[in-house]
């Protein structure tokens, strides 16, 4: 009696192809944080079967696991290169994404220790403010290419800051800010598009787009219709169904009360699974075509919906907490965050599983 994650890998792929029609050029997929907690070792093979070869990951740790099961394609490490594990990047051909002179300098000494050129990925900062050459270190490369020498650079990059927000001048001023970045580097390749970033048009165009949230069915088109096909449901099953007299309170802190006699049907799943908290009185649950609101707090292990009106859900029923009809967005907007946390925040107490929604 424990939750259960469906991931639909098939969507995941149909959702990459959609995307990559989109950009019209080549287009990476983004399985960091778990596959945005679905479950890279479910999701990455499906999608280099549907040709893709390009794989991005956050973390070192997070490549070298899926390197066995992507041979012959680019893993590219979004947070850099780790000295300490220099080794782990020739071992297992990964590509450290570098936003920093000492990082780079770091990298091309390693490479020129063991006698090789090395290949990577350069982050250029256009407003984000986190990694990247910053404008000073842009400079510098600007009158002293010779800071970028001794490296195979695959990709220059950036990462955009508001690309859900279509109209939001930021977007069109990183864009400028890039191409001018990019006309002082040594010629590479480009990789600008997010999933959001693959919606604005040609403008946002490159050589390598990165769509992350998008391939697992989060909205890269906010406001609009959700292009991307649904990729997952998490399921619960109904431990125990009890009914209260009006009056009587339900959860944590007496926080909701029965205004009628109430049957209530407690849950298996709870923030330990990743269910937030701060959907606490706002939150439902799909059952046989229907929304079944859930009542109290939400806590660690246990959910409590009020039941009255559907008389088919008993102990053993299952209770759709995330999926096609109440999609991870709409349970964000509960949680007051956004579809990225609700996934990535998924706990490893669901039994994973992979098949057709």
């Amino acid at each position: 009696m424990i939750p259960e994650l469906t991931v639909d890998i098939d969507s995941v792929a149909a959702n990459w192809s959609l995307l990559a029609a989109a950009h019209g050029a080549p287009t990476s997929a983004v399985v960091k944080a778990d596959a945005y907690g679905l479950g890279a070792s479910l999701v990455a093979p499906r999608l280099l079967a549907a040709g893709v070869r390009h794989f991005f990951v956050a973390q070192l740790a997070e490549a070298v696991a899926l390197r066995p099961l992507l041979p012959g394609v680019m893993i590219g490490v979004l947070n850099g290169f780790s000295a300490a594990d220099a080794g782990a990047y020739t071992v297992h051909d990964l590509l450290p994404v570098l936003g920093s002179l000492p990082e780079i300098e770091a990298y091309r000494t390693f490479a020129a220790r063991i006698g090789q050129t090395l290949p990577a990925l350069l982050h250029v900062d256009t407003g984000m403010s986190r990694l990247g050459l910053s404008a000073a270190e842009l400079e510098r490369v600007a009158d002293d290419p010779g800071l970028l020498a001794g490296i195979a650079w695959r990709y220059a990059m950036t990462h955009l800051v508001s690309a859900e927000q279509p109209d939001d001048p930021v977007n069109a001023a990183q864009q400028v800010r890039f191409a001018a970045a990019c006309a002082r580097l040594p010629p590479m390749a480009r990789s600008m598009a997010n999933s959001s970033g693959i919606f604005l048009g040609p403008g946002f165009r490159s050589d390598l787009a990165r769509p992350g949230a998008a391939l697992y069915g989060i909205n890269p088109t906010p406001g609009r219709p959700n292009p991307m096909r649904p990729t997952m449901r998490l399921t619960a099953p109904v431990l125990q169904i009890r009914t209260i007299a009006a009056g009587e309170a339900v959860g944590y802190n007496a926080s909701w009360t029965a205004a009628r006699p109430t049957r209530v049907a407690t849950v298996a799943l709870g923030y330990a699974d990743g269910y937030h908290r701060a959907a606490s009185g706002r939150a439902a649950a799909g059952f046989d075509g229907a929304r079944v609101p859930l009542i109290g707090r939400i806590s660690m292990d246990l959910l409590t919906f009020d039941a009255t009106d559907h008389p088919r859900l008993q102990p053993g029923s299952r209770l759709e907490i995330i999926g096609p009809a109440v999609p991870p967005d709409e349970v964000a907007g509960w949680a007051g965050t956004n579809g990225y946390e609700v996934l990535t925040s998924l706990g490893h107490r669901a039994r994973r599983r992979v098949g057709a929604l």
